[in-house]
């Protein structure tokens, strides 16, 4: 492990970058589940260590289905993140949610079905709670940041995500459907990088981007990637200052319970863990297994 007490950024479309960091440089690194979607970027702000990851990769390479997403949170916590911050373009489904303003979520409904989203498996096998997704210590941190950030739409405290596979948008039927449980947004991401972030023992926190009303509203044009795209541009500079805001105001260390995530997951006895899975968890945790 590379130091510690860093911020991972998964940066969302359109958010490939993030300006201001000094120091900063590339820095390759290999998981025992792959490369994460791009080298991390590894920089200072204000004194505090930034991981960068753009999620789709240089140039949005990589669809919903492709992303590295065990990869990707492998390398924060090789690089020493013990807290991640997401960002994710998101369609509203809910009227008051209008495409420009910014969701804080809160809970997650996951209707993926083509992603690994769990370090456990083939040879050792775990469980996490996850009634509660986000860490609600980096949650309200993210919240006073986007205080006094200047904010292209207006922020929402909690709300609920739905994960669909994508890359298509939305049927209507699947739009009115998804309305009909109550959620607060929908996307193609989120949910496995939440769910991998509990399991490596790190607190997540995702900022939504609301780009549009999918296509379950009856007055607004049905969702387009040209439409999309015109929003995200608005939004992504409102993210970057919520996310320079954060870095400011986080405390070390952290007093939630998310560092211990995994303390008693694993439910395979010792002598019957394989020797790949004993070493993969070994990186993952930076902790011997027992």
């Amino acid at each position: 492990m590379n130091g510690g007490d860093a911020l991972g950024v998964l940066g969302g479309s359109g958010l490939y970058d993030l300006e201001g960091l000094e120091d900063l440089r590339e820095h390759p690194v290999t998981t025992p589940w792959g490369a994460p979607s791009a080298p991390p970027m590894v920089g200072r702000l204000g004194g505090q260590r930034v991981i960068f990851i753009p999620r789709h990769g240089h140039g949005h390479r990589y669809l919903p289905s492709e992303v590295n997403y065990r990869a990707n949170v492998c390398a924060f916590k090789q690089l020493g993140a013990t807290r991640v911050l997401a960002i994710s373009a998101v369609g509203s489904m809910r009227e008051e949610i209008h495409p420009g303003d910014l969701v804080l979520v809160d809970q997650f409904i996951d209707r993926t079905y083509q992603r690994d989203s769990t370090f456990f498996g083939a040879g050792c096998a775990g469980h996490v709670a996850f009634a509660e997704p986000v860490c609600a210590e980096l949650g309200r941190t993210v919240a006073a940041a986007a205080g006094d950030a200047t904010l292209s739409g207006k922020l929402h405290l909690g709300g609920i995500y739905l994960c669909m596979e994508g890359p298509q948008f939305s049927t209507r039927a699947e739009s009115l459907l998804h309305r009909s449980w109550g959620i607060s947004v929908v996307g193609m991401t989120a949910a496995p990088e939440a769910k991998l972030c509990r399991e490596a023992e790190l607190c997540f926190s995702l900022l939504a981007l609301a780009t549009d009303y999918d296509c379950w509203h009856s007055e607004e044009a049905a969702v387009t990637v040209e439409a999309v795209m015109a929003v995200i541009k608005a939004n992504v500079a409102a993210a970057k200052d919520v996310v320079r805001r954060t870095v400011g105001r986080l405390a070390a260390p952290r007093t939630c319970a998310c560092g211990t995530a995994a303390r008693h997951a694993i439910m395979t006895g010792g002598n019957a863990i394989s020797p790949e899975a004993r070493e993969r968890l070994r990186v993952l945790y930076g902790r011997e297994i027992p």
